[in-house]
């Protein structure tokens, strides 16, 4: 399995998830990099994502909705923060309104990604998600954060398995 595991800590307002990959650190980074790629597992299998903005690089944004079973589209957005390829992003998450732009009343997270090349051609990733607040982080994770976000992973191992590039 792609996650290999998930630690909260209520007190450091962080939810950190660690995974590791049969593949190249180039090819892993490509996972965010490309958001033709991004969008076939940033949702979950129930609400796939579709990546309306992409611009990976400092400064710049990102702007996305899932599709629920229902056909309800929840809206997202990144503020890229920092790019050192292939190796570190740092970008705020929120959640939006059908115009991208951020809703007050949702919290913002902070993700930070560390990808790592081992010395058998797999690559670790490490994401940090950091809330503002124990009332968000308890206000998302209740929204199913964790398993959504778990699932949404799992999604890579096929993606790899296939030697996706685009």
């Amino acid at each position: 399995m792609t996650v290999t595991s998930v630690h909260k800590d209520p007190e450091a307002l962080t939810m950190t998830v660690h995974a590791s990959f049969g593949a190249p650190i180039e090819r892993v980074w490509q996972l965010w990099d490309d958001p033709r790629q991004l969008e076939r597992w940033w949702g979950p299998p129930v609400y796939p994502a579709t990546v309306a903005h992409h611009e990976l690089r400092a400064g710049g944004t990102m702007s996305y909705f899932m599709t629920g079973p229902q056909g309800d589209q929840p809206h997202g957005w990144w503020r890229v923060l920092e790019v050192d390829a292939p190796k570190r992003l740092v970008f705020l998450n929120g959640f939006g309104d059908a115009n991208g732009e951020p809703d007050p009343a949702m919290p913002t997270m902070t993700f930070r990604v560390e990808l790592s090349a081992g010395t058998d051609g797999a690559t670790s990733m490490t994401v940090e998600i950091e809330f503002p607040s124990l009332e968000a982080m308890t206000q998302v994770m209740s929204m199913g954060m964790e398993e959504g976000f778990t699932l949404a992973m799992s999604q890579i191992d096929a993606m790899l398995e296939e030697g996706a590039t685009h």
